[in-house]
Parts: C-alpha cells; structure tokens; sequence
C-alpha cells in the first residue's frame, strides 16, 4: 500500500480499535475494577472481552507469521523471544498495578483522553512521564 492508502488504512483501523474499546466498557475505570476486584463486587463481563481478544490475536499472529510482508506492504516484525525474564514480570507487575489504580491501561487510556475525559488525562500524562523516566533510566544503564 502507498504512505496515502497506508495512512487510512492506520486510521480506520484506530477507529475500529477505539469504539471496540468504548462498547466494551474498557474506558470506564469503574467497570475495569469492577473486573479486578476479585474478592469484592466482581465483574466478568471484561473477562469475555479479553478472552474474544486473545483468541482473535491469537489467529492473526499465527496467520501473520507465514507472511513476509504486512498489508501495507511494510516488513512483518514479529517478537521471537520466549523467555520469562525480570524485566517481563517488573513490567507486568508496573502494568498491573497502574491498570489497578487508575482503571485504565494505555490503549483506552487515550480514548478516554480523545472523549475528553479528565481522569484520563492525568493517567496519560503520567504514563507518558513513566515512558520518559524509563527511557532516560535506559540510556544512563
């Protein structure tokens, strides 16, 4: 696909993305700890969403790693490590505490921001500090 077809092709599928997360109910922080609330007033209805996730990602990856190419025409770059490592699970753990507390993780994060949401604009701004902090912590290693 050309920069032109490319670029809509990105934006239409960001589109989808995000009133996929909007009908979900993946930008509203109660419902999303409502879900992570296991001993209390627990919420299943994400876990359907995240299921129907994983299982539809789960088909496109292994549909995709047979290509060379993506739809764009770009080059497909998918992850080939396998390992369990400190850093996984510090960020996993970071992630899942983040989600916790604030209710959102980033992709419905910056919906709600687009929507005009103010929580969600202090959960993006730190996240984005969070992404700075960390990559100036990388560059001094």
């Amino acid at each position: 696909m050309s920069g032109s077809l490319g670029s809509a092709f990105g934006f239409v599928s960001g589109l989808v993305f995000g009133l996929g997360l909007i009908l979900a109910g993946m930008t509203n922080p109660i419902k999303v700890q409502g879900f992570l609330d296991l001993a209390g007033a627990w919420d299943p209805s994400l876990a359907l969403v995240m299921g129907g996730a994983i299982a539809l990602g789960m088909l496109v990856f292994a549909r995709a790693a047979k290509r060379l190419t993506a739809g764009t025409g770009a080059a497909m770059e998918i992850p080939d490590l396998h390992t369990i490592d400190a850093r996984l699970v510090g960020g996993g753990v970071l992630f899942g505490l983040g989600w916790g507390i604030g209710g959102f993780c980033p992709g419905p994060a910056v919906v709600a921001l687009g929507s005009g949401m103010g929580s969600a604009g202090i959960f993006v701004a730190a996240m984005l500090a969070g992404m700075v902090l960390h990559e100036q912590w990388l560059l001094r290693r």
